[in-house]
């Protein structure tokens, strides 16, 4: 009935065409909406003609009302929980709670001001990149219309190969989400372009403006918000609203879980237990003080090689990335090549230990470490594996023990991802500028004189924001999905706090001064030279590697006075490491000489495939000394205090 009298204006009107074919259309649109971008995408009809008619409500089945009172139902709730959750955000930002990160952290206004005088200071340069945004939009425009028409164009830009956030299918089919990437990459590129090519700029301030740049223009993409990513649209309609209802109760449940900071859920916190279904390699805590306890693992080997090995991982994470499942552990396979392995596991720390230094460090942990395993083993020196920052430690241990008349303690030194020059020390130099490190320094005090996990997990998750950050939001509160167990993404949540005096010092001497590359770091009265260093070294870095970039490592691998071996792994700072020979993944270079640029090194390197560690153990094995009888955990001295993995790997931050 409703339809009668509309249907008479649009048989005289020529205009009301388009509307009456839509009209016939409806009752699709009701089983299958396109979303609502497509929508907005097509001709407005003119001005003159009347709207069109209202749909035949009473034609709908019950099952239709049905669905549509479910989702009104869902999106309703959504606005009310959404309404609320702001409200709460908003009081706790306003409580001033010292200890949540300022804003602002970055203190980019300056630096922002600085790029942006420059780049309108060059009409000509600012012109000719307005033309070429403008020309894209117009090709764009064409293709677009093209692809509407017949199906096929030529894309006007494409996104990096890499980029996982188009991987969707219609971000290439669908014209219209089509031209929404499209769209958003031409702006991207016109922004980074206008940054990247500024004049007259200071390196350190262009690249912290292209770093900051770069993250905002992450955050704007299309695929970060519901009206614009065409699987959220969908899961909308398939699921009637629930996926934003859940997304809303993630959120508020991330936020509740961070204490009114977004404590963003990567994977299910609950997954795993730690020495049960991760670091699970049989063995015994021999030793335990202020800062570490001491694992030696048990032999499944009837003898071992004469040399023990100590490993030294960093204390930013935990320790089991080098043992989490049985197929990929280091750990467990070193004891099967025939090694007596020792690990240092660092503690958590808590306000009480705020004072420790990088000396005590070094004392407290490695040196300590090293009296012990010689004690147990009876062998004078050992070979030693510093990862990360356990490696620049380690570096800078070696150069201690050579000031000291000591440096026979250490046969060999093996670094994984480990800098001692930071000149090239990639995107994390952005952090320690003078107002980033004063936040740091406010936020431990705001602590009780240690930095919380969570501030070190934004840092690191900021360096590659659209595989750790962006793709959960989108995951978590758009479609409302739980996160999976992942046993990676598990430890890389699992955060360690920061003592607040080694933190400070660590990121002023290392990563503002340089100073151990410049030979100016003290410990004990002695300047820490590695020149002097002649201890053999195993030196590997990573060709994607985002936090030990592989120039800084190979500028390292040259301040050393003795034999050094550097190796490039392919994939990053994990997976270029823990790369199991059962996997048959990735492949590495190998090179034995080591000329005066990475570029030469890397022009004459052989590629192999799969996995390092067999050249790595075929290196440790010409050091090693003879076969002895295999040598179970512990001693008279040191008898053994508990299972592996031991009590301070298991403290939460």
């Amino acid at each position: 009935m409703a339809r009668k009298p509309a249907k008479k204006p649009a048989k005289a009107n020529p205009t009301r065409k388009p509307a009456a074919k839509a009209t016939k259309a409806a009752p699709k649109s009701r089983t299958a909406p396109k979303p609502e971008a497509e929508a907005r995408a097509k001709p407005a009809p003119e001005a003159e003609a009347a709207p069109p008619p209202l749909p035949n409500w009473e034609s709908l089945s019950e099952a239709d009302l049905e669905a549509l009172d479910h989702m009104s139902r869902n999106l309703m709730q959504a606005s009310l929980k959404s309404q609320k959750l702001v409200a709460d955000v908003m009081r706790q930002a306003l409580s001033g709670d010292v200890s949540m990160p300022r804003a602002d952290a970055f203190n980019n206004a300056p630096e922002f001001g600085t790029v942006w005088s420059q780049i309108v200071s060059d009409p000509n340069k600012l012109m000719q990149a307005q033309a070429g945004l403008l020309k894209g939009y117009l090709d764009l425009w064409t293709s677009t219309t093209k692809k509407m028409v017949s199906g096929e164009a030529e894309d006007v830009v494409k996104p990096d190969p890499s980029d996982k956030r188009w991987r969707s299918a219609d971000w290439t089919s669908h014209p219209v989400f089509d031209a929404i990437k499209q769209s958003y990459l031409l702006n991207q590129n016109f922004m980074m372009g206008l940054v990247h090519g500024v004049d007259g700029v200071d390196d350190a301030t262009k690249r912290k403006v292209e770093f900051l740049t770069k993250q905002m223009t992450d955050a704007m993409a299309p695929t970060n918000f519901a009206l614009t990513n065409p699987d959220v649209l969908r899961e909308t309609l398939q699921s009637k609203g629930e996926n934003l209802t859940k997304g809303l109760a993630n959120l508020m449940a991330d936020l509740e879980r961070g204490g009114g900071r977004l404590a963003l859920s990567q994977t299910d916190l609950e997954g795993f237990r730690i020495g049960e279904d991760l670091a699970t390699t049989p063995g015994k805590v021999v030793f335990r003080n202020a800062v570490m306890e001491l694992i030696q693992y048990v032999p499944v080997t009837e003898t071992v090689k004469q040399r023990p090995i100590l490993f030294a991982p960093p204390w930013i994470n935990k320790f089991y990335i080098l043992d989490m499942r049985e197929k990929s552990s280091m750990v467990k396979w070193l004891t099967e090549q025939g090694f007596t392995v020792f690990l240092i596991s660092w503690v958590n720390p808590d306000a009480s230990l705020k004072d420790k230094t990088f000396a005590d460090y070094i004392h407290e942990g490695l040196f300590t470490a090293l009296d012990v395993v010689e004690e147990i083993t009876g062998e004078k020196s050992a070979h030693t594996v510093g990862y990360c920052i356990g490696g620049t430690m380690l570096a800078s241990a070696l150069a201690l023990l050579e000031a000291r008349g000591e440096a026979d303690r250490i046969e060999t030194a093996t670094f994984f991802a480990s800098q001692t020059d930071f000149e090239l020390a990639g995107d994390l130099l952005l952090f320690v500028d003078e107002a980033w490190i004063a936040e740091i320094e406010r936020l431990m005090d705001a602590q009780g004189g240690v930095l919380d996990g969570r501030t070190m997990a934004d840092t690191f998750n900021l360096l590659r924001s659209n595989d750790l950050v962006w793709s959960f939001v989108v995951s978590n509160y758009l479609l409302g999905r739980q996160p999976q167990a992942f046993d990676l993404l598990f430890w890389n949540a699992d955060q360690t706090r920061m003592p607040k005096t080694l933190h400070l010092w660590y990121l002023d001497t290392m990563y503002r001064k340089n100073m151990l590359s410049k030979g100016e770091v003290e410990i004990d009265g002695h300047t820490l030279d590695l020149s002097k260093v002649k201890t053999p070294i195993f030196m590997q870095a990573s060709k994607d590697d985002h936090i030990a970039p592989f120039p800084s490592v190979y500028r390292g691998a040259k301040l050393f006075g003795g034999p050094v071996e550097f190796m490039m792994a392919g994939s990053g700072h994990i997976a270029g490491v823990i790369n199991h020979p059962g996997a048959n993944k990735y492949q590495h270079w190998i090179n034995t000489g080591l000329p005066e640029t990475v570029e030469d090194w890397i022009k004459d390197a052989e590629e192999h495939p799969g996995s390092w560690w067999m050249h790595w153990r075929d290196w440790l094995y010409t050091r090693s000394g003879k076969d002895v009888p295999a040598r179970q955990p512990g001693s008279k001295k040191h008898k053994p205090i508990c299972d592996a993995p031991g009590e301070y790997v298991k403290v939460r931050s």
